[in-house]
């Protein structure tokens, strides 16, 4: 478990506060990811388009963190803060997570399909949340993992699988997926570590500005380093749009991170997570009605799978009392 000050300048948020606002967040998501698509296409290099969202990203992130009065507080904050080992080194790398997260995406849905992709992802951030609230990695402090929270979490998995299920594709070479779900499986797995160790670095620097700072240029700089890679192979693609809005992928991610280093002190890894889940698969409905995708499918199951995300997130974060569910097995048996 990693030490919080006592004296932190972030309050918390209470959970009809955190809540809404962890889902709210969720909703950029759908639409960061239609726009980072599109530069993709445009591009014709998904990891081009990554490039770009995440240097845009890092080049706000760093303008705020100089303009701003707790920007620049927040950076005077992150050397001291490492040099102390105010929290391990390596959470610094954070950010190159978000940057397997993109790379899974731009490898593996091509073969998997987004409904696939999704599952393995969601799969993998709902159990890591479990684990990671339980080992106290985040600045919430240890969470245990209860009967309920367990039945939520199960709940909002196949809650998931349900809404995306319209989008599956038939598939007779199932051992043919077994070793690319993989990767999407193990970049949700560690996108809960991705949140805790932002969470905590947020506290130590007084600012999740700071935070998404480094996040960023960690990011930022392993996807360099791969497209450079990639560019030497295959060369180089489209030339940059001039379009105004394919450049907001980097934007509404700095507002995703930064949103999620502050919410998992009050709300815990798993419940941000979970919120956010829900807040995506709103999201990824309200965008297929609105401003439908070719391949977009908004069918009953979506609609429902999506409600009962959202029953599954209330299941897994009411503060039911304690040994409830023990209490009514035994009245069961009377």
């Amino acid at each position: 478990m990693v030490s919080v000050p006592q004296s932190s300048r972030l309050s918390t948020l209470p959970l009809a506060v955190g809540l809404p606002l962890a889902v709210a967040t969720g909703l950029v998501i759908p639409l960061q990811a239609r726009i980072n698509g599109a530069l993709g296409a445009t591009l014709d290099d998904g990891m081009a388009a990554a490039v770009v969202s995440f240097t845009t990203g890092l080049l706000l992130i760093a303008a705020i963190s100089v303009v701003t009065p707790k920007g620049r507080a927040g950076l005077s904050r992150i050397l001291p803060a490492v040099r102390k080992g105010s929290f391990p080194r390596f959470y610094v790398m954070a950010g190159a997570i978000g940057a397997l997260f993109v790379i899974a995406q731009t490898f593996t849905v091509g073969l998997l399909g987004v409904a696939l992709f999704t599952v393995a992802v969601v799969t993998g951030q709902t159990l890591s949340g479990l684990l990671v609230d339980r080992m106290g990695i985040g600045p919430g402090g240890k969470r245990s993992i209860t009967g309920v929270r367990v039945l939520g979490s199960i709940l909002t998995v196949a809650a998931v699988a349900w809404a995306v299920s319209p989008r599956f594709g038939a598939s007779n070479d199932v051992a043919s997926l077994v070793l690319p779900v993989l990767l999407p499986l193990a970049a949700g797995f560690l996108m809960s570590f991705q949140q805790a160790m932002n969470g905590t670095a947020t506290v130590h620097y007084g600012t999740p500005v700071a935070a998404t700072l480094v996040n960023f240029i960690a990011g930022s700089a392993i996807l360099w380093m791969v497209w450079l890679i990639k560019l030497a192979v295959t060369g180089p693609g489209n030339p940059l749009p001039g379009e105004w809005w394919y450049y907001l992928g980097g934007p509404m991610g700095c507002l995703f991170i930064g949103l999620a280093a502050l919410l998992v002190r009050s709300l815990g890894v798993l419940t941000t997570g979970l919120g956010m889940i829900a807040g995506q698969l709103v999201g990824s409905l309200v965008l297929d009605v609105v401003i439908p995708s070719p391949g977009a499918v908004v069918a009953l199951p979506t609609v429902l799978g999506t409600v009962l995300t959202l029953a599954a997130i209330i299941v897994a974060t009411l503060p039911w009392p304690k040994g409830s569910l023990a209490r009514g097995h035994a009245a069961k048996g009377r």
